[in-house]
């Protein structure tokens, strides 16, 4: 069996009957949120970050009843949290990222105790393989784990030149606390030994996208999959459906405390403003590999983009769309490239005659107004240190290919920002949900 010396067994998730998943909200948990910004070098690495996601997303190949409510920190182009780790136990802050299923942490920080347990299983997780992309130097967390599975990796380093962006490590099982009190035990954490093309000060990601997309990531197995924290929460008993809700507060200001939370085990509706819409995750690669759903678009009453598919991901700080459609939004807001920032301008006379974008799911129409789609002007001189404090800058791009890919829009951080998010693997192909909340239409990014 698949790591059976090392790992917990695995409980075999049971299958369901596939519809519209059954809402529950029972025994509450919550805590307070603080809120802790942090940025690296403006829009320029914010771009360079969506880049380098981007061509992953192009070049990606298949290979019981209470809810617990866990805060987040917002590091404004992603959110943060608060992972215990062994026993006793070390508080690390890890990127909530629902576009890759595998959860690391870096190998300089990782501090080993008696519940950590080294299963020599190897993991490379690949995440673009743009040749424009500057992922930098290594960062130099180079094998310093007592060189444990270097003679596993038969040749794997021989490709390690370029400008790819990728972890490579070691499955560790230890002990996981989400929020102070959320546990699982011999949780299989990748601890990468080598990061490259990553923030140095993103000490580790918790992944929450779908299982699959781990496949071909274990360099002894690559036909197995590595379950996800969501797979042990629900096998351990500790959450009764397979289901992740989101919750990411817009930025109103520098020194904001509120934040954010995520709810395992169903979404927390006291968030929500009316009824969640559910989705099916779209059956249309490559989307459908991902948290992808089929949707249309259109700015005011004007359609810019047919009903396709494309993809929900924290991972993404913008929004982005087919080319196509992007040059339909462009035209009607009269937004102007900025080669500063890489983003649109607009006057405010133009921001005062932005249309809603408006994005059609189900039936249901979920609208960004015309102050969710700029970015927070109290904000713009962290977009580049030549910006334009003044300027208004718009958050919709382009996507980089015409629609008809299967991969025709990224709805990234801004947009989940303004909706309450449900992600449910609970049946397949899964569920995406999305509700309103008290922020969607608030007016602080002028």
């Amino acid at each position: 069996m698949f790591l059976a010396a090392s790992w917990l067994t695995q409980v075999l998730l049971a299958s369901s009957i596939m519809g519209s998943p059954v809402d529950v909200r029972n025994s509450l948990i919550t805590t307070p949120l603080t809120r802790r910004l942090k940025f690296s070098n403006g829009t320029i690495n914010l771009s360079q970050h969506d880049k380098a996601r981007m061509a992953a997303f192009r070049n990606y190949n298949t290979r019981r009843q209470y809810i617990d409510i866990i805060p987040v920190s917002n590091v404004y182009y992603g959110y943060d949290i608060a992972v215990n780790v062994g026993s006793p136990s070390t508080t690390y802050n890890l990127a909530i990222d629902t576009g890759s299923s595998i959860t690391w942490l870096r190998n300089s920080a990782y501090m080993q105790t008696v519940t950590s347990v080294n299963t020599r299983h190897r993991v490379r997780e690949t995440y673009s393989y743009d040749s424009d992309y500057d992922d930098g130097d290594d960062d130099g967390d180079n094998d310093d784990n007592e060189g444990e599975g270097d003679d596993d990796d038969e040749g794997e380093d021989n490709d390690d030149e370029g400008n790819k962006v990728y972890i490579k490590g070691t499955i560790w099982n230890d002990t996981v606390t989400l929020g102070g009190w959320l546990t699982v035990i011999a949780f299989p954490l990748t601890i990468a030994e080598i990061v490259k093309g990553i923030e140095e000060d993103e000490i580790g990601i918790l992944g929450l996208g779908p299982r699959p997309l781990s496949l071909g990531a274990l360099i002894d197995e690559p036909d197995r999959t590595i379950p996800t924290i969501t797979d042990y929460l629900y096998d351990q008993g500790r959450i009764d459906q397979h289901i992740v809700g989101i919750f990411f507060q817009p930025t109103t200001t520098e020194a904001d405390s509120l934040s954010g939370e995520l709810s395992f085990g169903g979404p927390d509706k006291t968030r929500c403003i009316g009824n969640i819409v559910y989705t099916r995750v779209t059956t249309i690669p490559t989307a459908s590999n991902y948290w992808g759903i089929n949707q249309k678009i259109t700015y005011g009453s004007m359609e810019i983009l047919k009903t396709t598919a494309g993809i929900i991901d924290s991972g993404f700080t913008f929004l982005y769309i087919a080319s196509d459609a992007f040059e339909q939004y462009q035209t009607a807001t009269g937004g102007i490239h900025d080669e500063i920032t890489g983003l649109l301008t607009i006057t405010l006379t133009q921001y005062m005659a932005l249309q809603n974008s408006n994005f059609h799911i189900e039936g249901q129409i979920f609208s960004l107004s015309r102050n969710a789609q700029i970015w927070p002007r109290h904000l713009n001189y962290e977009l580049d240190k030549n910006a334009d404090l003044n300027a208004i800058y718009l958050i919709v791009k382009d996507i980089g290919t015409r629609s008809g890919t299967g991969k025709d829009f990224n709805l990234g951080f801004v947009f989940l920002q303004r909706f309450y998010t449900v992600i449910d693997s609970s049946s397949s192909p899964g569920h995406v949900g999305l509700a309103k909340t008290s922020f969607t239409d608030i007016t602080t990014h002028l």
